[in-house]
C-alpha cells in the first residue's frame, strides 16, 4: 500500500469555508477506484503552525496514486484547492 497525506492551510480559516472544503475533498470517495480508503480531518488545536484539513488517502500501488492524480475527479478537486489553499504540504511512504 502507499499512503498519500496532504494538509492543507486555507485563504480563510473560518468553520464554515473549512467545511466547506473538507467535504469537497470527502465527495471524491467511491468515484475514483485507485483510491481504497479516504480520511479527512480538521485541525482541532489551531495553532500558528496548524494546517486546516489533513487528508490521508491509500493506494495498492504508486501506479493507482499516480492514476488518481490525473483522474477527472480529482482534477476537479485540485481546481477547487488552487482557489482556497493558501499552502499545502504532502508525503507519500508505502504503508
Amino acid at each position: 500500500m502507499v499512503t498519500h497525506i496532504v494538509l492543507f492551510k486555507l485563504k480563510d480559516g473560518s468553520a464554515d469555508s473549512v467545511e466547506r472544503t473538507a467535504q469537497v475533498l470527502r465527495d471524491m470517495e467511491g468515484k475514483i477506484d485507485e483510491l481504497k480508503s479516504i480520511e479527512v480531518g480538521l485541525d482541532v488545536i489551531h495553532s500558528a503552525r496548524s494546517y486546516d484539513i489533513a487528508l490521508i488517502t491509500k493506494f495498492e500501488s504508486l501506479e493507482a496514486l499516480e492514476a488518481y492524480q490525473v483522474h477527472p475527479v480529482h482534477k476537479k478537486v485540485i481546481d477547487h484547492m488552487n482557489e482556497v489553499r493558501e499552502a499545502s504540504v504532502a508525503v507519500d511512504f508505502v504503508s
